[in-house]
């Protein structure tokens, strides 16, 4: 489904612990396509392979060549993301002329990452925060006058692109905050002018808006105490009429679509009455229901849709790989080109509204994302590589596995082996190795097959990595999802102690040489680790994870009321004593006297999810008891690390702490913190190298 027109659509996972996507902060790369094909093995010899070249930090993490790359609904210009005096724009070309590229943005500070053509000509569309604060500001730049303007220019305001249409191109739907910072009011925006006339002011838990090409709003949605929506439409009375639900069991789950362009036709991706969410088409007249795919191993979770009159062409379907399914005959020999571009997978990041020409994005698990212009019924003509500095390195090959948890469930995971540990390349380790096991933030999202710049980076250093998804992970049918509903730190915690143990069993690492790493939720699960399981793994490293669940939820943003009750249901309910006690319970801060391996922590100071004071409380609680700490702030960053230079940062530091703990390679922290904000608070002394970096460091702070 055009996303575009989603404002709450998927609340659940916009508005999840889920930030520290592994693709590289400040990248701008999107989430990379699964791969459905394995890699060409290496000859297999007699001695062990030698160690790759070190592969540097920048080429990993630093900012991207050129990524996010749109084609404009006309045809006549070429959008990307790329660096300006090292900081992301949106650049934009003619069509038919690359070489006359410029950019059309001039941040100097976090960059641009997000952008979107309206159908107004020679008009795009970006968002920008500021610190890291998620505050998105919506700007409109005019490519002819090279005039920009901020479409939400009002203090501390949120704004959510809801609609553009080739059927309205002189406008956009807009969702803005101003008002009342819980709950978003509904705006048509003119771009011309700037100017915004409130079409639906919310007077009460809608948590999103749904409206049709012609801009007419057919739908809302409503939070409920039970942890449910309604969903509403209008009453002919200016007001409101409930016309189903979503219950709590399949919020996760269960999510209206978009509209196709005569209004006639709504689409639905649906668990209710089943597990795995399928996607229907509905009748607006009739309501008369009409499955259009369904899988019984995984969700349906996105659609391919024709430009001009937005019906359903094809549908993702992302077990161990992600695949795409004709369910329009016309597009299926489009899809097999495209299949045939290589062993990975793609995605159509754009198409002109005349469908003549996509925009693709190819990736496989060991080659980052490359940009190609396929004229239908042509063939695919390569554009750019998004980090072509890792083209000819020695990538590590990735492998699903199916681990089976103590009580029964499935756990999708991938492992990653260094290439030295596995000459033969048949995804089994030759001797075992030490190991990351790399949580997933969310918990409500979930990993996937396909290029991801962590697994890659840990592997060059020489460990193997693992990626589990653990139950209440998204994707795999609502079942799945629920069974972690009330078990942080319970069995979802199992789920990745299971995977552990399956790697110990199967030969690709020792108990003594695990360590645990990841960022929000998984942050959270590392310092779960370190406290719950104190002798499970080696040392652990947490980005941004929530150390007190009930400070967590009583400082989530505004913006998340709509959200509130599904935390309240899913972790712990603050507002009873049985809910704090099971939240204090949950808790890491709790149990931080169990802590006796090393710990790195790093947050950014603005961060409106998991707020600074969760990484200082538990960095006091344990400098109070002596327990050893090292703690990296950002003071110009939030959820996770958006720019380049911190990203690099942190990874230095987090290098240079797991080749302590676990003893593989390490590139010094050399220049890597040049440009970054990077502070150590606490604990600069216990990673090598680190004191010594960060006292001649020149702090650079960009907002």
């Amino acid at each position: 489904m055009d996303r575009t027109l989603l404002f709450a659509v998927s609340l659940a996972l916009a508005l999840s612990l889920s930030a520290c996507n592994r693709t590289p902060a400040g990248s701008a790369t999107p989430a990379a396509p699964a791969a459905t094909g394995a890699p060409a093995a290496p000859a297999a010899t007699g001695a062990p392979a030698a160690p790759p070249e070190l592969i540097p930090r920048d080429a990993l993490f630093g900012n991207p060549e050129r990524a996010n790359v749109q084609i404009s609904p006309d045809g006549r210009y070429l959008g990307w993301v790329a660096a300006v005096d090292g900081v992301l724009n949106v650049w934009v070309a003619p069509a038919d002329d690359i070489g006359k590229a410029r950019a059309v943005t001039a941040d100097k500070a976090r960059g641009i990452r997000q952008y979107v053509w309206s159908h107004r000509p020679d008009t795009l569309l970006y968002l920008r925060d500021t610190g890291g604060d998620e505050n998105f500001h919506l700007f409109s730049v005019d490519l002819a006058s090279g005039q920009a303007r901020d479409l939400s220019d009002f203090p501390a305001t949120r704004a959510e692109v809801v609609g553009v249409s080739h059927l309205h191109p002189e406008s956009v739907l807009v969702a803005m905050n101003d008002r009342d910072p819980k709950w978003h009011d509904l705006f048509r925006v003119d771009l011309a002018s700037g100017q915004r006339t409130l079409l639906e002011k919310n007077t009460g838990r809608i948590a999103g808006y749904i409206a049709d090409p012609d801009f007419k709003v057919r739908m809302a949605s409503r939070a409920r105490e039970d942890g449910g929506n309604d969903l509403l439409e209008p009453d002919g009375k200016g007001g409101w009429k409930v016309a189903g639900e979503i219950p709590f069991a399949d919020s996760l789950t269960s999510f209206p679509g978009g509209y196709t362009s005569d209004g006639k036709t709504r689409y639905f991706f649906d668990s209710r009455g089943r597990d795995t969410a399928a996607l229907y088409a509905i009748d607006a007249g009739t309501g008369a229901k009409t499955l259009v795919h369904e899988d019984a191993r995984a969700d349906i979770d996105d659609a391919l849709d024709h430009p001009m009159t937005q019906r359903a062409q094809a549908v993702a379907v992302n077990y161990l790989k992600n695949e795409w399914k004709a369910v329009d005959p016309a597009i299926a020999p489009d899809l097999d080109t495209l299949k045939a571009i290589g062993p990975g997978s793609f995605s159509v990041t754009s198409r002109t509204l005349d469908d003549k020409t996509w925009i693709v994005a190819y990736s496989a698990a060991e080659s980052p994302v490359t940009y190609y212009r396929y004229t239908r019924g042509g063939t695919p003509e390569k554009l750019f590589s998004a980090r072509p500095a890792l083209e000819g390195k020695a990538l590590a090959a990735q492998w699903p596995q199916e681990i089976r948890s103590r009580d029964g469930l499935t756990l999708v995971s991938y492992i990653t082996l260094p290439r030295t540990a596995d000459a033969n390349g048949d995804g089994k380790a030759d001797a075992p190795v030490p190991m990351v096991l790399l949580v997933h933030g969310g918990p409500w999202a979930r990993d996937i097959y396909g290029y991801d710049a962590y697994h890659q980076w840990l592997a060059n250093r020489g460990y193997a990595v693992l990626s589990v998804n653990y139950r209440g992970s998204t994707g795999f049918g609502k079942a799945f999802t629920n069974a972690g509903d009330g078990e942080w730190a319970g069995k979802m915690h199992d789920d990745l102690i299971d995977a552990v143990d399956w790697a110990v069993k199967n030969g690709v690492t020792t108990r003594e040489q695990v360590a645990i790493m990841g960022g929000s939720y998984g942050g959270y699960a590392t310092l779960v680790g370190l406290t719950f399981t104190p002798d499970a793994f080696k040392c652990g490293v947490d980005i941004v994870g929530p150390s007190n669940l009930d400070t967590l939820l009583s400082t989530i943003p505004p913006y998340w009321a709509a959200f509130f009750e599904q935390f309240a249901r899913r972790v712990g309910d603050p507002r009873t004593a049985a809910g704090k006690q099971l939240l204090a319970e949950r808790s890491p801060l709790t149990r931080v006297a169990a802590i006796t391996r090393p710990l790195l922590i790093g947050q950014g100071a603005n961060d409106p999810r998991v707020r600074q004071a969760e990484s200082d409380q538990i960095v006091k609680a344990m400098t109070d008891k002596h327990i050893p700490v090292t703690y990296v702030l950002f003071p110009d960053e939030g959820h996770g690390f958006a720019r380049p230079e911190n990203s690099k940062a942190f990874n230095a530091v987090a290098e240079g702490f797991l080749a302590q703990c676990l003893g593989g390679r390490a590139q010094p922290i050399g220049g890597d913190f040049n440009g970054s904000s990077i502070t150590v608070p606490t604990g600069a002394n216990r990673v090598p190298g680190l004191a010594e970096a960060i006292g001649t460091h020149v702090q650079d702070i960009r907002r």
